[in-house]
This record gives structure tokens, sequence and C-alpha cells, in this order.
């Protein structure tokens, strides 16, 4: 396939991994399922690529759900009239499956956490390679920022063991620490719903807090993101690290009542740190099927003039 598609044998550029994967996945599926019809594909993502975000899992649940439907393997879940729709928990198990080969392709031993969120939405708790759907999760409204500061999760993941290695009696503890943060979390997430109180956001920006500065002692923070905790604790919010750290990307939470000047505010201060942000929600649904009529303008443009 590389041959073919003029891929040079070493090649790491997201562009030449991206056009692997669809290669892979459209003559995998063909083969499996029945020939693909003839048609154009077409791309367009607002995620930056290698900030840790999930973009390549985005692309590949994407481009899963689409080559699966068009062969008929998965249904066409959009009725007359509905602006959006989504598979069955069967489709929806098949689509994440392509996808996760999809992510061979690009990272050559991925985890399958970003696919399956892709997938499913919502959140999903990790632990010892198992990956567990949280059940009626809110939607909680982040500022994502980027420090464009670029790092190797493999080199971070490396420096992290080595220190396990070197301190176990200290690193430890510290690692079952950042796991009762994760146990404590989910349990805030699962009772929002039904108890959708304020009083749940201090745990969490306190959770935030906590788990920011167990990041560092275990060796995955950097300079910048400690700067981008600074900035955002200025206006009173609260930030952390997300992906590999050692630089990519953080998140701060921002409180239903959190207003727009307070986070304009932050916006501001934050990309005059030469940073990046987007005001977003986590918690969202998973891959869906939209109508053309169901996407706003501006995508429409980018598709049209793409």
């Amino acid at each position: 396939l590389k041959e073919f598609a003029g891929i040079a044998a070493g090649a790491t550029a997201p562009e030449s991994l991206a056009t692997l994967a669809f290669l892979y996945m459209c003559l995998a599926i063909s083969a499996k399922y029945g020939d693909i019809p003839s048609m154009d594909i077409l791309v367009w993502s607002e995620l930056p690529t290698g900030a840790g975000l999930g973009s390549s899992a985005a692309f590949a649940v994407c481009l899963a759900a689409a080559l699966l439907t068009a062969c008929g393997a998965i249904s066409c879940p959009l009725k007359e009239g509905e602006s959006t729709a989504r598979w069955t928990e069967e489709e929806l198990t098949l689509i994440n499956s392509w996808a996760f080969q999809g992510e061979r392709v690009i990272h050559g031993n991925p985890s399958g956490v970003d696919n399956a969120v892709g997938t499913w939405g919502g959140a999903l708790r990790y632990q010892s390679g198992k990956i567990t759907p949280l059940k009626r999760v809110p939607t909680l409204r982040i500022l994502l920022t980027n420090t464009k500061v670029p790092r190797s999760t493999k080199v971070l993941v490396a420096g992290v063991k080595e220190k396990i290695l070197k301190f176990p009696a200290i690193m430890n503890p510290v690692l079952d620490s950042i796991d009762a943060i994760s146990q404590e979390c989910q349990s805030v997430l699962e009772a929002m719903p039904a108890n959708p109180s304020p009083d749940y956001y201090p745990v969490l920006e306190e959770l935030f807090d906590i788990n920011q500065h167990h990041l560092n002692v275990i060796g995955v923070g950097h300079p910048s993101l400690d700067r981008l905790c600074r900035v955002t604790a200025s206006h009173g919010l609260h930030s952390k690290l997300t992906g590999a750290g050692g630089g990519g990307c953080g998140i701060t939470l921002l409180r239903p009542d959190t207003s727009p000047l307070a986070v304009e505010a932050a916006k501001q201060d934050l990309c005059a740190c030469g940073f990046e942000c987007w005001e977003t929600n986590i918690g969202a649904p998973g891959v869906t099927l939209h109508s053309s009529s169901s996407l706003s303008a501006e995508v429409l443009h980018m598709l049209s003039e793409s």
C-alpha cells in the first residue's frame, strides 16, 4: 500500500499515515463485506493533529462508519426528516473494531481508548486495558488549550517507568492516589445527572488541582502547562494537562455560571502566551450521521471548498 500511494517506508507525516489507514480500511472492509461503491470521500476537521486530542481516532471512526455504511455492512440510520441519527449498539461495536484497525495502522500499538470515546462518546473508564463506558455523565463545559509545545508520548512514558523503578516506594503511592482521584471523579460525574447541584463543581476543581500536582510529580508536567494553570487560576479557573503531558494540551473546567467575560479574558491571556484556545464540551455523543441540512453554513462551506 505504501508503494501504491507513493509513501516512503519510514514516513511519519500525519497526511501519509492517514492515507495509508484509509487505503487499508477501504480494501479490508471491501474484502470482508463486499465492494464499496465508487464515491468521493472528503475529510474536514477542526482538531489539530499531533496535539494529543485524538484527531487520528476521530478520523478512523468517521471513516469506518462511512465505509461500513456505504458497503451495507451497517444500516443507514438516518430517516427522512431527521437531522441526526446514531447506529445500534451492535453496529457501533463494529465501527469501533474497524476504527481500532485504522488506529493500529497510524500508531502501531494504540490503547483503543481514543477510538472507543469517538465511537460511543460520553465518558469511559480505562484501567489495565479494560474499557468501561460510564452511564449518564453530564456534558461539561471546558476551555481546551494547546500550548503548541511538541512532546513524545513514548519518551514521557519511558520517563515515568524509570522513576517508578528508581523510587518505587514513593511513586507507587502517587499512582494509587491518581487512581483514587479517577474513581472519585467517576463517582461525582455519575451522581451529577440525577442531582445537578452546583456543589459538585468545587469538588471537580479540587480534583483537577490535585491531579495536576501528581502528574508533575511523576514527570509529565511542563513549564508551559504550569503557566497555563497560573493564567487560568488568575481568573478563578482550574486546569490540568490532558493527553501525554510534557506540553501538548490542557483543559480548564468552566462552571455553568462562569461568565462569558471571564472566559474571554482567560482566552485572551492564554493567547498572549502563544497558546491556542477553544471553548468546547466533554461528554458529548459519539459518532453520528448528520443530514446536510443539519450542518452549519461554515462546515458546508469548508466541505464545498475542499
